[in-house]
């Protein structure tokens, strides 16, 4: 899974994407063709070797509430259909109160299927740092990452707190660039390992410091893999295990999660995680009403709260909580590369689903206009809402 650079180049050059011997590097998704994208995001398991976090026996139910009407916005009103056409959509799901309010589906995707996250399971992957937390693996977010993460020890790691890796202000250098093959996020895929050291911690350890910890935003994809690495290394157990045990059972997921692993068998924290529109609605859902599982709560009080206000101010949109992007009034979001979100507005009682296979991986008028289909799903709630 390492010669990413090899990889990159067949599926420029258009020959397949999986060879017969062994499956691509994960960095080579950066580089597929739009045709490759919407056959591979609902079937990376195809491609990828995956672990998977069970259901259990009881599904959590969506009831079908009135169906949504989207609301006018800027004088006209907004075309769904246009829409899902246009920014190449395979799933838009509405849930108000926990209820079934819109439920569209494209690019041959449907109810059944799964759908790849990207980064929206950086989100995930920080709501099992809280699990880990309240079950006592963890001690403190303000404990050095070193006595979870041992091979980071001597590194630019080195006094950097759990918390300012949530909230990716440890001030090491990275480079997210998804459109160069000599980016971190790509090399982080295709750097041979150190023997005997999980193979993100291997790349990780390697990168020099460039701002005191805690001084500096910067978006780091390493290092939510390395959150991932530090909740397996706290509780002895795979981020699928533990996800399937917190949230997947308890909660009523209707079905399996899939998550992508690397080759010695550890989940990428920072990507490729893929369930159902409905499964990504209910994640929603369990955040939204404050995390509760079939036996109580599953996250310290207070978390949700504290994991989703503004820790660092950023150079995008929105502000950063604990891998969850923040706007105003506790609205805050899980945001992937291709267009992925789960948006979530306590307030309104409001959950937002949309899977997507932009061509680009981040393209600013897609976001905008993303942001008017939210905007305009919150114009119509609030007019309902008025006398």
């Amino acid at each position: 899974m390492r010669a990413f650079i090899l990889a990159a180049g067949l599926v420029l050059a258009g020959l397949p994407a999986v060879a017969a011997d062994k499956p691509p590097p994960p960095a080579s998704v950066l580089f597929w063709s739009q045709a490759q994208k919407e056959a591979g995001f609902p079937k990376m398991e195809a491609y990828f070797p995956m672990s998977t976090a069970a259901r259990g026996d009881q599904v959590h139910d969506l009831p079908a509430g009135a169906p949504l009407a989207v609301a006018r916005v800027g004088g006209r009103t907004f075309d769904l259909a246009e829409y899902m056409a246009r920014e190449k959509t395979a799933g838009i799901l509405v849930l108000q109160d926990g209820k079934v309010r819109l439920e569209r589906y494209g690019l041959g995707y449907g109810p059944e299927g799964r759908w790849t996250s990207f980064s929206v399971a950086k989100s995930v992957t920080s709501t099992l740092v809280g699990a880990a937390v309240k079950d006592g693996y963890i001690q403190s977010l303000d404990d050095a990452v070193t006595r979870y993460i041992p091979g980071l020890k001597g590194s630019a790691y080195d006094q950097v707190s759990v918390r300012q890796l949530l909230t990716m202000t440890s001030g090491v250098k990275w480079n997210e660039d998804y459109t160069d093959a000599k980016s971190d996020v790509a090399l982080l895929f295709s750097t041979p390992a150190d023997p005997d050291l999980d193979s993100t911690v291997s790349y990780m350890r390697r990168l020099p410091r460039e701002a005191a910890p805690g001084a500096k935003w910067v978006y780091k994809t390493g290092e939510t893999n390395l959150i991932g690495v530090l909740v397996t290394s706290a509780t002895g157990k795979s981020l699928s295990a533990y996800l399937s045990e917190k949230i997947w059972k308890p909660y009523g997921m209707e079905k399996d999660a899939l998550w992508m692993i690397d080759e010695r068998g550890q989940e990428a924290g920072g990507c490729c995680l893929s369930m159902t529109l409905r499964d990504y609605g209910r994640v929603g859902e369990f955040l939204r009403t404050g995390g509760i599982g079939a036996s109580g709560p599953v996250l310290p009080e207070g978390w949700i709260a504290d994991a989703t206000r503004a820790h660092a101010p950023t150079d995008e949109r929105f502000s950063y909580g604990y891998q969850w992007w923040t706007e105003p009034n506790g609205v805050f979001n899980g945001l992937g590369i291709f267009g992925q979100r789960l948006h979530v507005d306590p307030a309104r009682k409001l959950v937002v689903v949309i899977s997507s296979a932009w061509p680009e991986a981040t393209n600013p008028a897609r976001s905008a206009r993303q942001d008017a289909l939210i905007a305009a799903i919150a114009a119509q709630v609030d007019a309902e809402a008025r006398p």
